[in-house]
């Protein structure tokens, strides 16, 4: 058998989980090298690793993630309204096949857009395809989309993710086509696929933010079903890095 073609032919299938375990298998003295039935499952779950792999760091380059957060950087705590075991309850991503949706409210430097892409990189880990908005970016693809004639298209291809993170929720006044849009994606969405909002409003604020009334109640009630809901409370953390520095 020569091993220098088996090799190669791994590579050239795009094996590449199998052919580095294999090339790690042949550096091994042969008294040392697992027997065939052991080898092929070896081989096998290399593979396996690998493409879960290659799936979550695409996910991850996809989802376009404000910040490289994780769950398990996250600060709880009394002072911030935040405990572990809310973190723990979503780390599942259960909420996600349960289609159930995450509101994430709190002032400037309080951690929500943070919390809000630790939930993001935690589905992309579990393999959910996610994608983060900030409201102004959404608003721009919202107005290029109705200029060059690819809305349908645009919300065709946000309808297929997952999970939708919008950020800086209320920042920004929201236009009609933007309030139609969103009331859209959220029918869309609803007991389907699952929403990530982060505001610097308190959520009983969110209503009024969007101005129209008729509009406001369709929104909010597609919202506020089946929903967790984070108030983060406390002093500012880049307040308190900065200290540290």
């Amino acid at each position: 058998m020569n091993t220098t073609i088996t090799l190669q032919q791994l590579k050239e299938l795009k094996l590449a989980g199998m052919a580095r375990s294999y090339e790690s298998v042949l550096q091994q003295p042969l008294h040392q090298q697992p027997e065939p039935h052991a080898l092929i499952a070896q081989l096998t779950d290399a593979e396996i690793q690998n493409r879960t792999h290659c799936k979550t760091q695409l996910y991850l380059k996809l989802s376009k993630l404000r910040y490289p957060a994780m769950i398990e950087e996250i600060s709880y705590g009394k002072e911030r309204d935040l405990s572990k075991e809310q973190l723990q309850q979503l780390s599942d991503c259960a909420y996600i096949e349960r289609a159930e949706n995450i509101l994430i409210s709190g002032a400037t430097g309080s951690g929500k857009s943070f919390l809000a892409c630790a939930f993001g990189h935690q589905a992309c880990i579990m393999g959910y395809k996610t994608l983060y908005l900030n409201l102004n970016r959404f608003i721009e693809k919202i107005i290029h989309s109705k200029l060059d004639g690819s809305f349908i298209k645009m919300m065709n291809q946000i309808e297929k993710i997952s999970l939708l993170i919008l950020d800086d929720f209320g920042l920004t006044p929201l236009d009609q086509n933007t309030r139609l849009a969103l009331l859209q994606i959220l029918e869309d969405r609803y007991g389907k696929k699952s929403i990530i909002i982060a505001s610097q409003l308190p959520i009983g604020k969110w209503h009024e933010s969007i101005a129209e009334p008729t509009l406001a109640d369709a929104i909010m009630d597609r919202l506020l079903a089946n929903t967790h809901r984070f108030e983060l409370k406390g002093e500012s953390l880049r307040k308190k890095l900065k200290r540290k520095n």
